[in-house]
């Protein structure tokens, strides 16, 4: 089989598993290494130590250390696009990022790549690969540039000119040698700045310069601790994750929906799932706030787990889950909020009770 042949088979295959995406990277440096070493030198990486750490970082700007002869980075997107019921209007409902309105996409991502992996390893026997989706050390906006899938953006994430910016990535390391795609050399944002002007915390500094310990999606799923006080009123309701910046992108206006079922609505935690339209087995989130807390409040750290599993809200656990409701409740300006605020005070975790006071304070002064 020619290379040429070899990269048409392995496309045609990636698209046949239902990726809506695949292109072909050169396994050397990523180009944008020299901004990836002085974004972790300004601290902008937050608590998220292991983006920093010795080792993730050598094989993040040499995939040869990842996955040893490495050659051929193959780069699959699967697209979330308007797979959700759309932004719920009203301070007492929850927002949560769309991504993680349906299935963890890790397991779906890891099931497809495998499937991939196989035919690799059919094609060629001696061929070793490598599967990895976000939680290793690949810099795979960088890889899916340069395997022609888009332009990274100023608010730092993949942009396709069809598909837009709700897209996950996940990529295959091979030591098979296919042909590269050509990579995707255009910047077509252009002068707008409407993710910089709109983002609530100022998170991005500059074009392409994210600051995330101002992001309000690591506040409220990767930061472990206390919410910054003087951050807590402009997260809003926005309990898990924050799209602002993709919402006012102009290239995710009219981008066709995702097709991928498994990476659509479920709203998390109700017993009523099939009547609400969520995927069986999964739950669905009530519709308000409150609700939520209650439900949670209830939970043991174990049962939440069990409860929420298969779901993105399993990272941030039970205690960071009723963190982030309760900032959420305090800028609710709903005074309703206030006994279960007061349960909350009583928590076992301490970092839900120091939100809750917060909450409380705030209540009544945009009450007065």
């Amino acid at each position: 089989m020619s290379p040429n042949d070899l990269q048409r088979r392995l496309r045609a295959a990636a698209l046949g598993l239902g990726f809506d995406q695949v292109g072909f990277a050169p396994a050397s440096e990523p180009p944008n290494a020299a901004a990836y070493l002085a974004w972790l030198e300004r601290g902008w990486h937050g608590e998220m130590s292991y983006m920093a750490r010795e080792d993730a970082v050598r094989r993040r700007l040499d995939p040869g250390q990842a996955l040893p002869g490495c050659r051929t980075i193959v780069v699959v997107s699967l697209s979330y696009a308007r797979l959700d019921p759309g932004i719920p209007e009203g301070t007492e409902k929850p927002v949560v990022a769309r991504y993680a309105r349906g299935r963890d996409y890790h397991g779906l991502f890891e099931e497809r790549l495998a499937a991939l992996a196989e035919l690799v390893e059919e094609l060629e026997p001696d061929a070793r690969t490598r599967p990895y989706v976000d939680y290793g050390p690949v810099l795979e906006r960088d890889h899916a540039q340069r395997a022609g899938l888009g332009w990274i953006g100023k608010n730092t994430l993949l942009i396709d000119p069809t598909l837009g910016s709700y897209l996950l990535l996940g990529a295959l390391l091979t030591t098979l040698e296919v042909p590269p795609d050509d990579a995707f050399t255009e910047d077509r944002c252009g002068s707008c700045a409407r993710c910089i002007d709109a983002c609530p915390t100022r998170a991005i500094r500059w074009p392409r310069g994210l600051d995330a310990r101002l992001c309000i999606s690591y506040l409220t799923i990767e930061l472990r601790g206390s919410i910054p006080v003087e951050l807590r009123p402009l997260i809003g309701n926005r309990i898990f994750g924050c799209d602002i910046c993709q919402e006012v992108c102009p290239w995710n206006d009219g981008a066709p929906a995702g097709s991928t079922e498994e990476l659509g609505a479920a709203r998390p935690g109700g017993a009523d799932t099939a009547a609400r339209g969520a995927m069986p087995g999964r739950p669905v989130p009530p519709e308000r706030m409150l609700e939520w807390a209650e439900e949670l409040l209830e939970l043991s750290d174990e049962a939440y787990r069990s409860r929420y599993r298969e779901t993105a809200f399993a990272r941030p656990g039970r205690s960071g889950m009723l963190r982030n409701l309760c900032v959420g409740l305090g800028n609710s300006g709903r005074p309703e909020a206030v006994p279960l605020l007061h349960r909350c005070l009583e928590d076992r975790s301490e970092l839900v009770g120091e939100h809750a006071a917060w909450a409380l304070q705030r209540l009544e002064a945009t009450s007065a």
